[in-house]
C-alpha cells in the first residue's frame, strides 16, 4: 500500500475492475510499480501480486486500474482464495499523483469489493500507508519484518543434519508434487505461502531468477521432510532465504538449521555480499534462530485489516 491520502478531488478518476489483464494493461502496470519502486525504495506489490498480473485469469484475483483521465495512476490487486481470512490487497499510486485522494479511492473500492472484509499490505509501513489505514477505518495485526546479515564474513559451523537425513538439490518436474505438498503442510498456518499450487510453482520456475541448483531438499529415506529454496536478485546482488520449511513432525532436530547454513553458504559461493530473508515478528523462536546467525531487522512490511 503506497500513497499518499490528502483528500483533493480526482481530475475525471475513473475505476474499472478486470479479472484478467490484456498485455498493454499488464506492461502499463508494471511500469507504473516500477516508477513507484524506484521512487520508494521498495516494491509497492509483492512477488505473487506481481506474477498473477500476467497468464490469464485466476480465481479469486481482482486488478482495480484507477485513471485520471486517459492515464494509469494507480492500481489494486484483491485476492479472495482464503477460505478463512478476509480477502488480501495490495495497491499503489504513482509518485507524480498522489496528494489527490486516489489512494482512498483505491481503499474505498477494496473495501465495497470485499464486502468490507479486507486485509491490506503496506510493505516498508511508510507513513502515509499508515495514514491512508487509519483513513479507511483499518487497524495493524500482522508484521513482516525483513531480515539481513552480511555473506561477506560467513563463518558458520558446518551443517550438522539428524541421523538418516541426506540433502540434494530440486528436481523440476519430479519434486513439484512432493514439494507442494511439505510446503503445505510446514505452512498450514500461513495463509500466503501455504496456499501455493501448481501454478503458482510454474510460474517462479519460468522467472529468470530460478536456479535448481539453490533448491535444496532433505530427505529422511524416500520422505520430503524439509527444503531450503534460495533466490538470487541479481540487479540488487542480494541473496535470499526464500522459502525455508520443514515438514510438521520432523521438527525439532536442527533441521532448519543445517538447510538454513547449506543455503547460505551456496549464496555466499555466489559471491553475494548480503542475504535476507522475511519472517514474521511475532514468531519468536524464528526470529531467535536467525538472529542467532547473525541476521538483523532491516525494515518492516505492516498488514492491516477491517474489524471483523
Amino acid at each position: 500500500m503506497t500513497s499518499d491520502d490528502t483528500a483533493r478531488p480526482g481530475r475525471n478518476r475513473s475505476i474499472e475492475t478486470y479479472s484478467a489483464l490484456s498485455e498493454g494493461q499488464t506492461e502499463a502496470v508494471l511500469g507504473l510499480l516500477a516508477e513507484a519502486a524506484h521512487s520508494d525504495g521498495q516494491q509497492a506489490v509483492s512477488e505473487q501480486g506481481r506474477l498473477q498480473l500476467r497468464g490469464g485469469e485466476r480465481p479469486g484475483v481482482a486488478h482495480l486500474l484507477l485513471s485520471a483521465g486517459d492515464e494509469l495512476v494507480g492500481y489494486a490487486q484483491l485476492e479472495d482464495t482464503d477460505p478463512v481470512e478476509a480477502p488480501a490487497a495490495e495497491l499503489v499510486v504513482h509518485p507524480e499523483h498522489r496528494g489527490h485522494g486516489h489512494g482512498r479511492a483505491l481503499g474505498a473500492a477494496l473495501l465495497a469489493a470485499s464486502g468490507k472484509r479486507l486485509r491490506v499490505w503496506a510493505h516498508g509501513g511508510h507513513s502515509a500507508a499508515r495514514h491512508l489505514a487509519q483513513v479507511l477505518g483499518l487497524t495493524l495485526f500482522r508484521e513482516l519484518r525483513q531480515m539481513r546479515r552480511s555473506l561477506a564474513d560467513l563463518d558458520l559451523p558446518d551443517p550438522v543434519f539428524p541421523e538418516g537425513v541426506t540433502v540434494r538439490t530440486f528436481v523440476p518436474g519430479e519434486d513439484d508434487a512432493a514439494w507442494l505438498e511439505v510446503n503445505a503442510a510446514a505452512f498450514a498456518h500461513h495463509p500466503e505461502q501455504g496456499s501455493l499450487t501448481q501454478r503458482d510453482l510454474d510460474d517462479r520456475k519460468a522467472q529468470p531468477w530460478f536456479d535448481p541448483a539453490g533448491f535444496f531438499l532433505a530427505f529422511r529415506g524416500d520422505e520430503l521432510i524439509g527444503f531450503h529454496w534460495t533466490k538470487v536478485h541479481s540487479e540488487e546482488r542480494l541473496g535470499e532465504v526464500y522459502v525455508l520449511g520443514v515438514r510438521p513432525g520432523a521438527q525439532g532436530g536442527g533441521l532448519g538449521k543445517a538447510l538454513t547454513t547449506i543455503g547460505l553458504r551456496h549464496l555466499a559461493g555466489q559471491g553475494l555480499p548480503t542475504a535476507m530473508l522475511y519472517v514474521d515478528a511475532d514468531n519468536k523462536a524464528a526470529v531467535s534462530v536467525y538472529e542467532r546467525l547473525g541476521f538483523t531487522t532491516y525494515e518492516t512490511d505492516l498488514m492491516y485489516r477491517t474489524e471483523t
